[in-house]
């Protein structure tokens, strides 16, 4: 009986700290906690960089301002899960194309939006799909 007590201690303690490390896995950020829905955006830029990371893919864009001045501005998309069951891969977004996007900028108003709509130049979508925007059409 003592045995039994302390492999069934040992399970308990084992499932506490599993559960306790998953915390940060399952952590996940609502649209509204990270982006405006009041912000909208739309640009143009070219590709200098494409992450596709859990748990979100981003977009890193060149994007000449009226002035003439550059900026790096990061697109939102989906998990790369949900973008490789789409066929689309790093090699779908290569560095130098110029993609057009119209989204919703980060809250605390640096150069990051999610993308509700992202074309390539051509006017071909990208479906780089991502977190719905409250109240929003899609």
């Amino acid at each position: 009986m003592h045995i039994q007590a302390r492999h069934l201690l040992l399970a308990g303690v084992v499932t506490i700290c599993l559960a306790s490390a998953s915390r940060g896995v399952c952590a996940h950020h609502s649209f509204a906690a990270e982006f405006d829905a009041k912000r909208p955006v739309e640009f143009k830029g070219k590709v200098v960089k494409v992450e596709l990371i859990n748990p979100h893919s981003w977009i890193h864009l060149e994007v000449t301002n009226k002035d003439g001045s550059r900026e790096i501005w990061m697109v939102e998309g989906g998990s790369p899960n949900v973008l490789f069951r789409k066929g689309i891969t790093k090699q779908s977004i290569p560095v130098g194309a110029e993609l057009v996007v119209i989204g919703y900028q980060a809250r605390d108003g640096g150069k990051r939006a999610v993308g509700s709509t992202v074309k390539f130049a051509d006017g071909r979508s990208l479906f780089f799909d991502t977190t719905p925007v409250p109240g929003a059409a899609r």
